[in-house]
């Protein structure tokens, strides 16, 4: 988990941080626990690529692929081990996405807050535009290139890779910002760099939605923060391995 302030503990907890990324060495081993609060039990993922690149290339045949990428990740094995952190009110199992929706208008500038990002989300569900929540539906909003991500005093390519949060205890979402800076691409094409981004954040919000309240270690964040930038192919994606506490290690 990287170094951070008081301040900004908390936004630490649930993104995907800047690589090189050297993980603290483990005076005491990394072991999460459960902290009652909701899990994400059979996620439904909606994508939903906002600002006009998406609609052109080489940005589009990108939307594609990481449609087809959720489509085989939330039936793969990478949910599979996810099961090893099912309690008794949450029973984790696989997943599907339930739509898409590319989007021009709502936000504005080169500059996005995480509060401008919840205030259009919520507009949306509102306006019935996105589908409505339900205990599993999960948001991954994709920004364009050439526009960061603000959240609390943190930017995206200057702190993090992308986030996952929540908006009250109902709606969930994950804010992945385009990967066009050394820090956020990894030495991975784009695409690689996006799907290895994106399941971090999907396997941190099905077992930790609500920050800090469902499966996390106190000193080394969520289960995606202790094996940040660590990969492995699966299914023919490059995804982040995630800690194991059964294991007690990344796999």
């Amino acid at each position: 988990m990287p170094q951070k302030s008081a301040t900004h503990a908390r936004d630490a907890i649930r993104i995907v941080p800047l690589h090189p990324f050297a993980a603290a060495p483990q005076a005491v081993p990394a072991r999460l626990t459960y902290r009652n609060g909701p899990l994400i039990p059979a996620v439904e993922v909606f994508t939903l690529f906002y600002g006009k690149a998406w609609k052109a290339a080489p940005q589009l045949e990108l939307v594609d692929r990481i449609n087809g990428f959720f489509d085989t990740i939330l039936t793969s094995a990478l949910i599979d081990q996810l099961g090893e952190y099912d309690v008794q009110s949450y029973k984790i199992v696989h997943g599907r996405r339930t739509g898409s929706k590319t989007m021009t208008t709502g936000l504005s500038g080169t500059s996005i807050t995480d509060t401008a990002l919840q205030t259009f989300l919520q507009q949306q569900i509102g306006k019935k535009a996105l589908p409505s929540t339900t205990k599993n539906t999960l948001y991954f909003i994709y920004l364009p290139p050439g526009v960061r991500v603000v959240m609390g005093g943190s930017a995206s390519c200057q702190a993090f890779c992308g986030y996952h949060n929540a908006i009250g205890a109902k709606v969930f979402y994950a804010a992945m910002p385009y990967p066009d800076c050394s820090g956020c691409a990894g030495g991975l094409p784009v695409f690689d760099a996006l799907t290895s981004t994106s399941s971090h954040e999907l396997c941190e919000a099905i077992t930790d939605p609500i920050p800090g309240t469902g499966w996390y270690d106190d000193t080394y964040g969520e289960i995606g923060d202790i094996c940040a930038w660590q990969t492995k192919q699966l299914a023919g994606y490059t995804v982040q391995l995630e800690w194991s506490n059964r294991a007690k290690t990344c796999v």
